[in-house]
């Protein structure tokens, strides 16, 4: 299996008592692009192995490592998270920092929706209330109690947003053939924006960092959550941004991005005010501010993407991949503007 050693991990687990007999079953689990996910028995016993891709990028063991410990310090919480069994720093193992998670037992809705959800619309709407009530629990734990003190600095941590994400776009311009930051309409307008709205001040949490659709299983016989998945981009700052991030990406009206070709078949979906609302229900926050973490969303997330599509033009990532994200870049782009105007 590339980018695993089956048997170095088969050896791995039997010194630490992880199942028994010989692993079996395995198979690679769709999910992200960034990162290996595979699951697979050892004996009777079910387990999801995740580690960076076969071609390491700068950070990739360093997420490995936050991951293990944000799942690790969740356990026992009510916030839907995969489970932690066991992981290693060890580079020497796998060839990076890795970890296994208990399998999830859910679909993730991007990936399309069982008969019982296709057919009902109230399960549908549903759905975006469970991920809500998700993440407003994390936002709630008390990060220090769970170990988590030092994961994140959350002093001034909006204020460090537009420079840290401006920082990182014009990093791009060491990839050969990226058009530049004026590929972006609206890019210098958006930070403006954000530096001169700055809320004055935030009560700190743990976020998830990237809470979307695509980042969710549910579970198959009901419309609870299964798990909020895809934990790379957690630290300890604002939680409204977790409500910013999902209102940015979330579809609406039936449609969506151009490129998030399964959300513009989700209908029937809560509405942007029904999540916000049901937040505000469910955390105690004031959101009078929320219109600034949406559009610190769209600015942070477009950024991210943009890194794809300036790889993509210097010939190290699929230029179709590229091309896809960095139109849904100038969408998001485009939906910050339409909030500013």
């Amino acid at each position: 299996m590339e980018g695993v050693d089956l048997v170095s991990l088969d050896r791995w687990m039997e010194a630490r008592s992880l199942g028994s007999g010989s692993i079996s079953g395995v198979r690679l689990l769709a999910g992200g692009t960034q990162n290996i996910l595979l699951r697979f028995h050892r004996g009777p016993s079910e387990f999801v192995l995740r580690r960076p891709p076969p071609v390491l990028r700068a950070g990739s063991n360093e997420t490995m490592r936050r991951e293990m410990r944000v799942l690790e310090a969740l356990r026992g919480s009510d916030v839907p998270h995969p489970g932690f069994i066991a992981g290693s720093s060890d580079e020497t193992i796998l060839g990076a920092a890795f970890y296994l998670m208990q399998p999830v037992d859910g679909f993730n809705p991007m990936s399309g929706l069982p008969a019982l959800h296709a057919r009902e619309p109230l399960l549908r709407r549903r759905m975006g209330l469970a991920v809500v009530e998700a993440i407003a629990a994390l936002g709630a734990l008390d990060y220090r109690a769970v170990g988590l003190a030092d994961f994140g600095k959350p002093e001034n941590f909006l204020e460090r947003q537009v420079g840290r994400w401006r920082r990182q776009l014009e990093s791009y311009a060491d990839l050969a053939g990226w058009p530049g930051p004026g590929a972006i309409p609206g890019v210098d307008a958006v930070a403006a924006w954000l530096d001169r709205h700055r809320p004055s001040s935030f009560q700190p949490g743990i976020i998830h960092g990237d809470a979307h659709l695509a980042n969710v299983m549910i579970r198959p016989d009901s419309v609870e959550l299964a798990a909020l998945v895809d934990w790379e981009l957690s630290t300890i700052g604002d939680p409204l941004l977790d409500l910013g991030w999902l209102i940015a990406t979330w579809p609406t009206d039936g449609s969506s991005f151009a490129t998030d070709a399964m959300a513009n078949q989700l209908t029937d979906l809560a509405s942007p005010a029904d999540l916000a609302a049901h937040y505000a229900a469910s955390s105690g926050r004031d959101l009078a501010a929320l219109d600034w973490y949406i559009v610190l969303a769209c600015y942070k997330l477009g950024i991210i993407l943009e890194g794809s599509f300036a790889r993509a033009c210097a010939g190290k990532a699929p230029r179709e991949t590229g091309e896809r994200l960095h139109a849904h870049t100038l969408a998001l782009f485009e939906r910050a503007l339409s909030i500013i105007r």
